[in-house]
């Protein structure tokens, strides 16, 4: 005898139940019959606190959940109906893995009476998101009506510690419903689940032994993009090490630090053009994942002889393309920083913190030269601009490809600390407006920077607006095309570049905003940047949850400018010293 209705309802809010008692409190909702219970459940919910988002396009609404999963570190929720509404969960999955940001994939599947006999939108599904996920679970396989109570709870206790494990991640649900699907959503409410938090305490490694560095020598440490865990306690231990060694930070543009006290060398990309004449440490400690930067790569590459240390927040997996084999600490930096002896920086040290601050500062007023608010709209010098005239309360995001770039080698060094986002996760351009949008709804502001491929890629991202509560200022850099590919190293004779690789759209992208209801507008000279910010920024806006500002860019002139400012930023950062 099969279930009724009310019983899938009923298995269904006891699951979330669970979920909410351990902490749940966002779910994106995407359309369909088979997640009908779980549709339902998630609808009693709201009244006790659960804040439900819906999107018809899956690949969006999971990438909405990666957003705000990065927006607080906490849990989000994405349920789909079956099929190949689960496969548009991948991309986001893999980002939701590299980057460790916890998601709890929630897919509505067939029993298993109707697998491989032929029936319809029955496909092998829980293994679509397997490769990327921490953990496939799957409630009864003839119907979740099946699951006792503690079951539940047990399901919700397991998917919970492997979504907020070490590192954290996504975590795949796959669970099957047995008709009939549609229950009266007013029919009464199943007893409320018992209390249970999940055991999430973690055993830390021990301590690299000795400390694999030694404070009283010269060293470099070179921070990349933010990772979960690298709140208010990593910027503490990084000033207390700084204090103590005197060793100066590279510090990719993402990583959260730029305009903070401390000795932040940000130009080091156009420094190491020519690495020869860079002052060398001694050692080297890496905190995270490494920066953007291909140059400051190929100059670690070098470094296979001078002791090397790898911290991590709370990520085991190793963290060296370089192949150093350099030790890997996952504890995190304050642990290790509470580990050090007493002492004062050395001589060489504070040499070599010198050394790199000099350059740092002819540099940027280099770049301030070379880089005027004047003339036509180029990257190189938007990436400085828009850094430099929005506020500092206002968060970034830099999507993928050149905006990130561009904004690690040209940003212009602030007076305050700037909140800048990136998910080099997976370096992928997919879903780049949905997660800006989740971004933005969990901190309430936001600014994307962003490329006109980038944003046609995700254009159903332009559908949150009708959900926001927050605000979400776009600013589109238009190359016409794939900008980061003219600055390839590639032979062009009888090659059709722009077919191949830029691949330029005709697509007016203010018209494709208003169509969604988004206003936008043109900047046309980097002598309107100041007007065209003022306009995004003004009150008379601040009901408009999301606005587009267009600068039309031209790629082949700026890969030029690159160049340029890249040999008269070393000669003049370095090449006198």
């Amino acid at each position: 005898m099969g279930p009724d209705a009310i019983d899938n309802l009923n298995a269904a809010e006891a699951l979330l139940g669970a979920f909410m008692d351990l902490g749940l409190r966002r779910l994106v909702l995407c359309p369909g019959s088979r997640s009908a219970p779980l549709a339902l459940a998630a609808l009693r919910r709201e009244s006790q606190g659960l804040k439900l988002f819906t999107a018809i396009d899956e690949r969006s609404a999971a990438f909405f959940g990666v957003g705000l999963a990065r927006a607080n570190g906490q849990p989000v929720a994405v349920v789909t109906t079956s099929g190949t509404a689960v496969a548009e969960l991948l991309p986001a999955a893999v980002e939701a893995d590299r980057s460790a940001l916890p998601l709890l994939f929630l897919t509505a599947d067939r029993p298993e009476r109707l697998k491989n006999c032929g029936a319809n939108q029955s496909v092998n599904q829980e293994a679509f998101l397997q490769p990327a996920c921490r953990a496939l679970l799957q409630g009864p396989l003839n119907g979740l009506h099946l699951a006792t109570g503690e079951r539940l709870q047990d399901l919700a206790d397991l998917a919970w510690r492997q979504c907020l494990g070490v590192p954290a991640g996504p975590v795949h649900l796959n669970l099957a419903f047995e008709e009939p699907l549609h229950a009266n959503a007013t029919s009464p409410a199943p007893k409320k689940p018992i209390n249970r938090v999940a055991n999430l305490d973690v055993e830390l490694p021990r301590l690299a032994s000795p400390l694999g560095l030694d404070p009283n020598q010269a060293g470099l440490i070179v921070v990349g993009p933010w990772r979960r865990g690298s709140g208010a306690a990593f910027v503490g231990a990084l000033r207390k090490l700084v204090e103590r060694t005197a060793w100066p930070v590279l510090a990719d543009s993402a990583s959260g630090l730029r305009g903070l006290p401390l000795p932040l060398i940000s130009g080091y990309d156009l420094l190491l053009e020519k690495p020869a004449q860079v002052p060398l440490p001694t050692q080297l400690l890496r905190l995270g994942p490494l920066p953007a930067s291909r140059r400051l790569q190929q100059w670690l590459q070098g470094f296979k002889e001078i002791p090397q240390l790898v911290i991590t927040e709370q990520e085991p997996r190793r963290q060296d393309p370089l192949a150093s084999d350099a030790p890997q600490d996952w504890g995190g930096l304050a642990r290790w920083v509470e580990a050090l002896p007493a002492g004062s920086a050395s001589e060489a040290a504070l040499l070599l913190q010198r050394q790199w601050l000099e350059a740092e500062e002819r540099l940027q007023r280099h770049l301030d030269q070379r880089l005027q608010l004047k003339g036509p709209c180029t990257e190189p010098a938007l990436a400085r601009w828009c850094n430099r005239l929005l506020p500092p309360e206002w968060p970034v995001m830099l999507a993928n490809s050149s905006a990130v770039r561009d904004w690690e080698s040209y940003g212009a060094r602030l007076e305050s600390q700037r909140t800048v986002v990136s998910f080099r996760g997976a370096s992928g351009i997919d879903g780049t407006l949905s997660l800006a949008a989740g971004i933005a709804e969990q901190w309430g502001q936001l600014v994307l920077v962003c490329g006109d491929l980038a944003l046609l890629h995700d254009s159903n991202g332009w559908l949150w607006r009708q959900q926001l509560s927050g605000r979400l200022l776009v600013i589109l850099i238009d190359n016409r095309g794939g900008g980061i590919f003219e600055q390839l190293l590639m032979p062009r004779e009888n090659l059709d570049f722009d077919r191949l690789f830029a691949m330029p759209q005709a697509i007016d992208p203010l018209a494709l905003a208003a169509a969604h209801g988004v206003p936008g507008r043109n900047c046309n000279s980097l002598e309107e940047l100041p007007a065209a910010l003022a306009w995004m920024l003004a009150e008379e806006q601040a009901n408009q949850p999301m606005l587009l500002l267009r600068m039309a860019t031209e790629r082949a002139a700026d890969a030029q400018l690159r160049k340029q400012l890249r040999r008269s930023g070393w000669e003049v950062g370095l090449g006198d010293s």
